[in-house]
């Protein structure tokens, strides 16, 4: 099998939006799709959000998060530095304007890992509607997103149970405008599923079709240049 990137993708300024609850198990899947994507030639670019809340063990400045104080988060909301924010799990979060625009309009494909609300947000600005696809992640139960969150031995039980809480809201609130829905109960299963709507997605891009079109019109003029030279 050949290692060269598919010709039916092209890097073309697409964004991705992945949301769910926490515990559903966006990080992995994302982190998942990026490697099985790349060999294909589609690049997704990260964006790593800002957030008003403590650096948690292991994380790392600039990879997990870009971590503010809320002065510095309330003043670049106010310079309108944001594509989107919300307020979750009594922090603030919130998504570069700068960097994900300046990334779209290189022909970058971009994928976020944001709440729901903000989703809506990007679901709501018709400059961006028509190039991104959103996804939201469900787990396959309370009860197993309960277990899932208590596994991690992040949060305490009071956050714990504000997080199970806040899910029923988003659960509720994903299923009327995202554009697809995946059911996270089996990992390869969520992987190859994600996978697949990104790849309708690419297939389906102007940048796609006009490669389409292009590869059509040279396919009629070698077909052409046959029956002119008797072949």
């Amino acid at each position: 099998m050949s290692s060269s990137p598919s010709l039916n993708f092209h890097p073309d300024g697409t964004l991705f939006i992945v949301s769910g609850p926490s515990g559903a198990g966006k990080t992995t899947l994302i982190n998942n799709v990026r490697s099985h994507l790349e060999p294909l030639g589609i690049s997704l670019h990260f964006s790593v959000s800002h957030t008003t809340r403590g650096r948690r063990r292991g994380e790392a400045e600039g990879v997990n998060y870009h971590y503010v104080d809320a002065g510095r988060f309330q003043a670049m909301a106010a310079a309108g530095e944001f594509l989107e924010s919300a307020f979750v799990h009594e922090q603030r979060y919130g998504t570069s304007k700068l960097e994900v625009l300046t990334r779209l309009e290189r022909g970058e494909d971009v994928i976020l890992d944001i709440d729901y609300q903000g989703a809506r947000q990007i679901a709501d600005d018709p400059g961006l509607k028509e190039r991104s696809l959103s996804i939201f992640i469900f787990p396959p139960s309370i009860t197993e997103l309960e277990r899932r969150l208590e596994s991690r031995g992040l949060n305490t039980r009071e956050e714990i149970d504000r997080r199970v809480a806040k899910a029923f809201d988003e659960i509720y609130a994903g299923k009327e405008f995202y554009d697809y829905i995946i059911i996270n109960d089996d990992l390869n299963v969520a992987t190859e599923s994600l996978k697949a709507a990104i790849i309708a997605k690419k297939l389906q891009t102007k940048t796609a079709l006009d490669a389409i079109q292009e590869m059509a019109e040279r396919f009629k003029e070698e077909r052409d240049g046959r029956i002119a030279g008797g072949h």
